[in-house]
């Protein structure tokens, strides 16, 4: 490549980094889908004259956190062909559509259809696309862009729950959320402008590619058929789901849960989803640039040891103890965000760049199955124990398992260097 090229590219990566974490700001308000559940549920109970709760809408934040992986495999294979642009284009339409109607929903039906498949299928496609174009562009600090990215998908739930709250309570929830999704949709668009695919020759200024990757494994680009056929794929997938099981369970159940159990008020509760999106946030950035440093696994490693503690604390709730549930979801956002930085970049370390906007996409199916199996396993749990402390448990199970994963991972790799 020529060197007025790479020098150009050098100053634009910066700019499609901004861009693309604008994007991923407006797609993270999936994460601030307990702020919207409860009013939602009021609505549907006055249309529909059944009762409906906060938990029997978890199906919805269900289907939309399950199916994502469908366009992120397929929105990554036309990336490849076509470029990026016009996959976050049609993603972001899709996204922001879903949104504006299920505003207009009236049943559950339609919440599932709006919010669960529009919006989560738009998701899957856009935040794919945003995540790894942007990491191909950054080889020489994967796990900090990674980190940068993804924390602007998490940074959301910190804006969105106030301000969703307070449109609320002014215009209603069928507004309040018509209004969002027109404000994602102009967003979406206009970032979407300034992105470009990254050349497969770029190598930024001054950046010599490694030749092993921070744990210790040769670099090798294998496409999703060679990834499908390496073992150590699945114990990746399988560590994900572990340790997206606890974040994406009480992600989805916040609000309630703090109004449940620690006694907060709603405008309370909405402050203590924004909090634990804060510390999620704040955990992919940290996780990831400790990462470059110190090595993937082993950030994880200490990552499921935290998770133990956050859930750890939660099981110590009682009725009015505000600042220990706080805490508790605090370590719980810091172990989920580190969790969900890391892991573009260890895909990319494990298997090679140059494939992996398919390959992050299949890994992500690991996220889906959290994403299925966590809000609906609280949601039995609570419904057939009345409280969160078997579904807590669960959790604390998964996140040991987590441990004994990311030691195995160490292991094998370190037989196989």
């Amino acid at each position: 490549m020529e060197r007025s090229k790479t020098l150009y590219l050098d100053r634009r990566r910066w700019i499609i980094l901004a861009a693309a974490s604008l994007i991923n700001l407006c797609l993270g308000s999936i994460y601030a889908w307990s702020v919207f559940a409860s009013p939602l549920a009021a609505k549907l109970t006055a249309l529909q004259g059944v009762t409906y709760t906060a938990a029997d809408l978890a199906i919805v934040f269900t289907v939309a956190n399950s199916i994502g992986p469908i366009t992120m495999i397929s929105g990554g294979y036309i990336t490849d062909k076509i470029g990026p642009k016009w996959v976050i284009f049609t993603g972001g339409i899709m996204f922001a559509v879903g949104m504006i109607f299920t505003g207009l929903s009236t049943s559950l039906p339609m919440l599932i259809v709006t919010y669960g498949l529009v919006l989560g299928l738009g998701l899957g496609m856009a935040y794919g696309c945003t995540i790894n174009n942007t990491v191909k562009f950054f080889p020489d600090k994967k796990g900090l862009v990674g980190g940068v990215a993804t924390a602007s998908y998490g940074l959301s739930s910190v804006l969105i729950p106030p301000i969703a709250n307070a449109l609320n309570q002014s215009v209603g929830i069928t507004r309040c959320i018509i209004f969002i999704g027109i404000f994602f949709l102009v967003v979406i668009v206009l970032c979407s402008i300034f992105i470009i695919k990254c050349p497969s020759d770029y190598v930024p200024t001054g950046y010599v590619p490694a030749t092993r990757v921070s744990d210790g494994k040769r670099t090798n680009d294998k496409d999703w058929r060679q990834m499908l056929s390496d073992p150590v794929f699945y114990l990746m997938m399988v560590m994900l789901v572990c340790g997206a099981f606890s974040g994406l369970m009480i992600t989805s159940q916040a609000s309630p849960m703090a109004q449940q159990m620690a006694g907060m008020t709603v405008g309370l509760a909405a402050t203590a989803v924004s909090v634990l999106a804060l510390f999620n946030a704040a955990g992919r950035i940290v996780a990831g640039t400790l990462s470059d440093k110190f090595g993937r696994v082993t950030v994880l490693f200490g990552a499921f040891v935290l998770e133990l503690a956050g859930l750890g604390l939660l099981l110590l709730v009682g009725t009015g103890d505000t600042l220990l549930f706080m805490l508790g979801v605090s370590v719980i956002g810091v172990c989920f965000g580190a969790l969900m930085g890391v892991y573009p970049g260890f895909t990319a370390d494990q298997f090679g760049i140059r494939h992996n906007s398919v390959n992050y996409g299949i890994m992500f199916i690991g996220f889906a199955i959290a994403g299925y199996f966590g809000p609906s396993t609280c949601g039995r749990l609570l419904a057939s124990t009345g409280s969160y402390t078997a579904a807590f448990l669960v959790a604390a199970i998964l996140a040991v398992v987590g441990i004994l994963l990311a030691v195995g991972y160490k292991l094998l790799n370190k037989k196989n260097s």
